[in-house]
């Protein structure tokens, strides 16, 4: 896999410089562990449910601890939050915080399927500071950082600028009839890979009407952010990071021009199903 951000120093933390190379890497062989163990290269499947309906493989938790271990030794100063390790509620205390999804899209994986990524963002007083999407089977590394863009293997990203909400792409299998005006594209598995999407300009818009958590978000967020997109939650309000609760009511992500007109089509269905 090739590509990343142009290489610059490093990323300012005060007090230190974080090494965006080793950063980069750290992500970089999460994937390769990730894609060792991916079906789709006929590797057995090792998975179970953690909870009804929510499932979880072995790869997940190998890079759960593998991340775990490598971005502690790369900042020891920031906190942990990931979908599968154990919240632990120091992390509230200090002021920087790693966000991690081991494998964003793990039915997708399960499947043999490429729309899988590994998600690492760090949050920096409630905004995250820089975020990757690792998706080894689509030979991808995207990258954002706060106030200086985000890239594609290297490539800058610039997000979607459609003015017209009516025929908008949406990555979706099948869109209700009330959305029999937009049109869909394909959809990954991962909600990340989604939001991507639009940060490349091959969706225009990506909408979830659930309950989600910061980790499925983070990095994603802000590459799309940092490529122009306008992001926000179901109702059109700021997205935070390192919350007590770390969840949010839905996503919307689209070009900035479309963005008001994606909100008023969303609003009584976020406000009913929000309750």
């Amino acid at each position: 896999m090739h590509g990343g951000l142009p290489r610059r120093r490093g990323i300012h933390k005060p007090g230190r410089m974080i090494d965006r190379a080793r950063l980069e890497a750290i992500v970089r062989e999460a994937g390769r562990i990730a894609l060792d163990r991916w079906p789709g290269h006929g590797h057995a499947l090792e998975a179970w449910e953690k909870d009804a309906g929510s499932p979880v493989t072995e790869a997940d938790l190998a890079v759960d601890a593998f991340l775990k271990r490598e971005l502690a030794a790369l900042l020891p100063s920031a906190g942990w939050l990931s979908e599968e390790t154990i919240d632990a509620p120091e992390r509230l205390e200090g002021g920087l915080l790693w966000l991690v999804d081991p494998i964003d899209g793990t039915r997708d994986f399960m499947r043999g399927r490429p729309g899988w990524a590994v998600s690492v963002a760090l949050v920096s007083s409630g905004r995250p500071l820089i975020g990757l999407l690792c998706a080894p089977a689509r030979d991808e590394l995207w990258v954002g950082e706060a106030g200086q863009g985000s890239w594609r293997n290297g490539e800058r990203l610039s997000a979607s600028r459609r003015t017209e909400f009516v025929g908008s792409r949406v990555p979706a299998e099948v869109l209700p009839k009330s959305d029999a005006d937009l049109v869909s594209v394909y959809q990954p598995n991962s909600i990340a890979l989604r939001v991507a999407m639009v940060a490349a300009d091959e969706a225009d818009l990506v909408a979830t009407l659930r309950w989600g958590y910061e980790w499925d978000i983070g990095a994603a967020a802000l590459i799309a952010r940092e490529a122009g997109a306008a992001v926000t939650d179901a109702f059109g309000e700021p997205l935070n990071y390192n919350k007590r609760d770390p969840r949010a009511f839905g996503l919307l992500v689209s070009a900035p021009a479309i963005h008001a007109a994606a909100v008023e089509r969303l609003a009584d269905r976020a406000r009913a199903l929000a309750g």
